[in-house]
């Protein structure tokens, strides 16, 4: 059976791999987000929105009411200037010697990182930024020691903010971390406190000040139970059959003979490997859909093909299309990979299209 939508790659090429973004779940993971919040809620898109598809994300949550959004780059930040306002950018990686111009000229604020950051923004005449402080997990942010009283001076500072490190965890870093960033920001003059990312949302009303910054809840992921039952998936992944067969007891399949039948089964070859971000890791753990039928995961993922048990699946034909099963939670917990690294891993071999 021919699904009806048939999408097309970057080149205008039929594309035999997909992605189904469903917009409404995007939205009810935000208002879900905010409502725990209790006050302005951001949004992190860098990755190009974890790798979903910046664009469109932040084109739908500034409709919902979404005003401050963070990226990682510069360059990430040109490519939203033209959705939203420049200024409701964060570029959470700071300014260099060679961002400087670039950054003027963008409006894009910098969330600036070190005491040579400030002085390099000062110097510049930089107008609107943010400062990154480092609470604890001696990443990015300006340290306890570096802040001296005259530091930030001269500074026009929207967000002084700091970065959860545990915050998916029942942790003493949490609490140690809140303590510091109060004691640190509580003397800068910033028009706005941040602190929590999507676990630390749920740590509860301390943790909130005037702005949260969830990024993977927003996508599907669950990084903490508190969310599991308010957080919808928002990522499904969908590739085509290019081959059914049939197999017998005793035949092996994939590279390496790690799936030998017990019985005769029909087998699916679909478009979808390791190369498009369907990592080793499901080799023989992960499966798919096809109209209510479960496709176990049949021997060892390839770069570019994935074999599934299709017995069930009486109908299934070449050209069909089956939905690879890849809740961020379930998945995570089947090949001990990061929900973070398999979203922000999946290729742009698919084709992204977007469902309300």
């Amino acid at each position: 059976m021919e699904h009806p939508f048939f999408g097309l790659d970057d080149t205008g090429a039929p594309a035999p791999l997909r992605i189904r973004l469903d917009g409404a779940a995007l939205l009810s993971n935000y208002h879900a987000l905010a409502k725990f919040s209790e006050g302005a809620t951001g949004a992190a898109v860098k990755a190009d929105g974890y790798g979903l598809g910046a664009r469109e994300i932040v084109a739908r949550l500034a409709d919902a009411g979404c005003e401050d959004f963070f990226v990682a780059h510069w360059g990430e930040a040109t490519k939203l200037a033209d959705v939203i306002d420049p200024a409701q950018l964060s570029v959470l990686n700071g300014v260099q010697d060679a961002d400087v111009a670039y950054a003027l000229a963008l409006g894009a604020k910098p969330v600036l990182n070190t005491p040579a950051q400030v002085a390099r923004w000062r110097n510049a005449g930089g107008g609107l930024c943010d400062v990154m402080l480092n609470t604890g997990m001696n990443r990015l942010g300006i340290g306890e020691d570096d802040l001296t009283s005259d530091l930030l001076d001269g500074l026009d500072i929207d967000i002084v903010m700091s970065h959860l490190a545990s915050a998916d965890e029942d942790s003493w870093q949490n609490e140690s971390q809140l303590d510091l960033f109060i004691e640190m920001s509580d003397a800068i003059p910033a028009r706005r406190q941040s602190l929590a990312n999507s676990a630390g949302i749920m740590l509860g009303a301390d943790y909130h000040f005037d702005l949260t910054r969830p990024g993977l809840a927003l996508y599907g992921g669950v990084p903490c139970d508190d969310l599991r039952e308010s957080i919808r998936q928002v990522a499904h992944l969908e590739a085509q059959v290019l081959q059914v067969s049939q197999i017998t007891a005793g035949d092996v399949v994939g590279y390496n003979a790690t799936f030998e039948a017990e019985r005769d089964m029909r087998t699916a070859i679909v478009s979808i490997g390791y190369a498009d971000g369907y990592l080793r890791a499901f080799s023989n753990v992960g499966g798919a859909h096809f109209e209510g039928a479960a496709l176990p995961v049949l021997g060892r993922v390839s770069m570019d093909l994935l074999i599934l048990d299709a017995t069930e699946a009486s109908g299934i034909d070449e050209g069909d299309w089956v939905v690879v099963d890849y809740s961020l939670p379930t998945a995570s917990r089947l090949t001990g990979l990061s929900q973070y690294e398999l979203l922000t891993g999946l290729s742009g071999r698919f084709h992204r299209y977007w469902v309300d």
